[in-house]
């Protein structure tokens, strides 16, 4: 199968299995979206999904953030991990919103990455899931994936966007995104993986990881008395 045929098949598989996306973060707006995605670095999103209820509750946009000191911000989102990074930026965020961008949070890619603790992997998913505008953001199941499915090198995730977005068609890289990580997190896990479940590995995937998830595993030797 030449590479154009297992991206389809990829493709077709995805849509078969996630014919609706649902988007992991739980959010109401732009806002809500941003901060949710902030938080979810090394942090699992059903942990998020458990804490921003709480912040939410207090602030869930920027004039009520700011109302907040970074302290407070902190002891809420303690449980997400990185707290301190995260809530200096939660907060300096939110006042470079009011300040520069009417409260709102602004759709472009330069304007969101120069905001405080946001990244291009955060800009993407917010630009992909809030606005519509068409994204690859990268996170470790889509670079575990790639890899496995000899779609990238594995280098870093750079070159894992650089790839998927130079492979599949732009008007579903919003969807691929999404569907890449369910699949990860079903079918194809860093641990506890089954290539009898992963359909996709298992039809496509890297010669050599095939082989060595095939290859029996040598069984401890009992010790002698």
């Amino acid at each position: 199968m030449n590479k154009e045929a297992r991206v389809q098949f990829v493709i077709n598989t995805l849509k078969e299995l996630y014919p609706t996306i649902p988007v992991p973060l739980d959010h109401k707006d732009p806002y809500t979206l941003l901060i949710a995605v902030l938080l979810s670095a090394q942090c699992t999103d059903v942990r998020v999904n458990q804490i921003t209820p709480l912040l939410f509750a207090k602030a869930d946009n920027p004039y009520d953030m700011v109302k907040m000191s970074v302290e407070e911000i902190k002891e809420i989102i303690r449980p997400c991990g990185l707290s301190p990074m995260k809530s200096k930026g939660i907060y300096g965020l939110s006042e470079i919103l009011i300040e520069k961008h009417n409260g709102e949070v602004p759709q472009s890619f330069e304007a969101l990455e120069a905001l405080p603790a946001v990244g291009h992997k955060t800009a993407s998913v917010v630009m992909s899931q809030a606005f519509g505008v068409p994204a690859f953001p990268v996170d470790t199941h889509i670079h575990r994936l790639m890899y496995r499915w000899n779609l990238s090198n594995g280098k870093n995730v750079a070159q894992t966007e650089k790839d998927a977005k130079r492979l599949f068609p732009r008007e579903l890289w919003n969807d691929l995104h999404l569907q890449i990580i369910w699949y990860g997190r079903e079918y194809s896990p860093a641990r506890g993986w089954s290539l009898e479940k992963d359909i996709i590995t298992k039809t496509i995937g890297k010669k050599s990881i095939i082989e060595e998830m095939e290859t029996p595993k040598p069984s401890k030797k009992q010790g002698t008395k």
